[in-house]
């Protein structure tokens, strides 16, 4: 791959040049209780811990070492910039707890000319081709060897103090933006539980399979060419992820419905009867475009004196009492009975009530939607910061006024 083309005052360097990479270790057999202690204050990190993370600085993770534990592992003080070598190569971090590195990180250390925070993002815009340099298979393992041979292109330290900032405030936002639709996202489902849950004083309870007909899906033969890559979404479990269905990234021709599958009527709830996230979520839809449906799903049709979008709303607001009734197929697979599904009991007050409910928790949808739309434009140009920004080609200048 051809490296693009950086400023004269710039200079090409490989890490290892400018960081001291060294492997952790880990205490053996790292299965023995004997290197873990909850009371402890060191963190032994792991991938997961990565992922929970801000993705810039690490300041939890979920298991911490006992003394011996840290005695045989690499110990880091915070503030240490680690990587992943193995398995899900990258993910650049800086530590700011006390933690230890297994063998699948690497430690750089005595940074010389660069930035640690500079680095850091350096070493993010550089992912893919660490992870191309280590493939083997499905999976992607590095050596110190490669990880030093990793090139970057290095700014004089002011500029790369200045690009960090800017690239932290950005990801400042990004981190705000996360926690706020979480927040927002947990009380739509505050609000769902509260006002569409089973209680004791409702009267207007009714059993789902009395408002609903139901609908059964099918799957096209998908050795027939001739049923797919057609104009007619197709939902699966897959696809069944937003509150409202009307694409799919599989599309079938009419043939295919014909064969196989069937239409969902506009304004019918899909939910997911079979699949493995049915043991962690319910997946519910209300039909707002044209889509068929597979095997897994069923169409939920709704009576006249039940509202539409009410139903979708309700199966959410009920998800902790649905998912109690999930069990399995003998697989991997999560299972909702039909007939219980049906004797499931909702609350369904007068078409006006649940109207009212609905353009409420509307309203909040709404709110997510937008601040959802937000982060991928704030996501997205903040990778067009960095392809300008790290290679050059956008400059900062100075902060400094000269008089």
């Amino acid at each position: 791959m051809t490296k693009p083309e950086i400023p004269s005052d710039w200079s090409s360097v490989l890490l290892g040049e400018i960081a001291t990479v060294s492997r952790g270790a880990s205490p053996r057999p790292i299965a023995s209780s004997r290197w873990f202690s909850d009371s402890s204050n060191v963190g032994w990190v792991r991938i997961a811990d990565l992922g929970r993370s801000d993705g810039l600085t690490l300041l939890t993770t979920t298991q911490r070492l006992s003394p011996d534990g840290v005695a045989r592992s690499r110990f880091l003080q915070p503030g240490s910039l680690i990587m992943s070598i193995a398995a899900t190569v990258g993910l650049p971090i800086i530590t700011g707890i006390p933690a230890c590195i297994h063998d699948g990180f690497v430690a750089l250390e005595r940074l010389r000319g660069a930035n640690k925070n500079f680095l850091l993002y350096a070493l993010k815009a550089g992912e893919s081709e660490l992870r191309s340099a280590g493939q083997t298979g499905s999976q992607s393992n590095v050596n110190t060897a490669i990880v030093k041979g990793l090139r970057i292109a290095l700014p004089p330290e002011p500029e790369q103090e200045r690009i960090a900032e800017v690239l932290a405030d950005v990801d400042r936002l990004i981190s705000s933006l996360n926690r706020v639709i979480a927040k927002k996202k947990a009380i739509k489902q505050g609000v769902m539980q509260q006002l569409l849950t089973h209680r004791a004083d409702r009267a207007d309870m009714t059993s789902l399979g009395s408002v609903t007909s139901w609908l059964s899906g099918g799957t096209p033969n998908r050795s027939n060419t001739s049923y797919w890559s057609g104009d007619i979404p197709w939902i699966s479990a897959t696809t069944l992820k937003k509150l409202e269905a009307a694409t799919s990234d599989q599309l079938v021709t009419p043939a295919a419905v014909k064969a196989g599958s069937k239409m969902a009527p506009l304004g019918s709830t899909l939910l997911l009867v079979r699949g493995s996230a049915l043991h962690s979520e319910i997946r519910a839809s209300l039909v707002t475009g044209t889509v068929c449906f597979n095997q897994d799903v069923k169409a939920l049709v709704p009576s006249r004196n039940l509202v539409p979008k009410f139903l979708t709303y309700s199966i959410h607001g009920n998800a902790d009492r649905l998912l109690r009734l999930v069990t399995s197929a003998g697989n991997t697979a999560g299972v909702l009975d039909t007939q219980v599904v049906k004797n499931f009991q909702i609350w369904m007050p007068d078409r006006s009530e649940q109207q009212r409910l609905v353009t409420l928790l509307d309203d909040i949808s709404s709110e997510i939607d937008v601040l959802v739309s937000r982060l991928v434009k704030v996501t997205a140009a903040k990778q067009g910061m960095m392809q300008e920004l790290l290679t050059g080609r956008t400059r900062l200048q100075s902060a400094e006024v000269t008089p």
